[in-house]
């Protein structure tokens, strides 16, 4: 009898945690061939495409984030421009929430918001001027899937 009490309570577990697994999201990105991430510097932002497969979830949210190097001038108010400090910016873009496709595989192409200038303070001469960035130098870029609000997948790609 406890052999068959313990057999029925290992089972009944296991029938219950099946289920959970049958659900399990399994969103990812390509990682090889044409549908591979691919990311850009596109001087003062960073562009991203690419591939996911295997969504299940209700909805889905691509994100990417990279980090750069980025140059600043600074202009005073006669006009002269003379050469700021360098500053690390973090740029991001995003899908927004989306449906999840029927077929499971979405195309995303996304582009960086361009970063803000740093006050003039901070890398610039002194406090009069105005700072402008005039490139971001970027070396990688995060990707990150989410489904229905949970991290499934992330990949760090090269920029170039």
């Amino acid at each position: 009898m406890k052999r068959y009490l313990a057999a029925t309570a290992i089972a009944s577990v296991l029938a219950l945690g099946l289920p959970g697994t049958a659900f399990a999201q399994s969103g990812h990105f390509i990682e090889g061939g044409s549908g591979a991430p691919a990311c850009k510097d596109i001087g003062l932002q960073v562009n991203c495409t690419g591939k996911v497969a295997g969504l299940g979830g209700t909805t889905f949210e691509i994100t990417v984030d990279a980090q750069g190097v980025a140059k600043i001038t600074c202009r005073n108010h006669g006009g002269k421009v003379v050469p700021g400090k360098s500053k690390t910016v973090d740029v991001t873009a995003t899908t927004g929430p989306l449906p999840t496709p029927r077929n499971g595989q979405y195309t995303f192409n996304l582009t960086t918001e361009a970063p803000t200038p740093p006050p003039p303070g901070e890398v610039c001469p002194n406090g009069n001027c105005t700072a402008e960035i005039v490139d971001v130098t970027f070396n990688s870029a995060t990707l990150s899937l989410s489904e229905d609000g949970v991290l499934v997948d992330q990949v760090v790609v090269n920029v170039s």
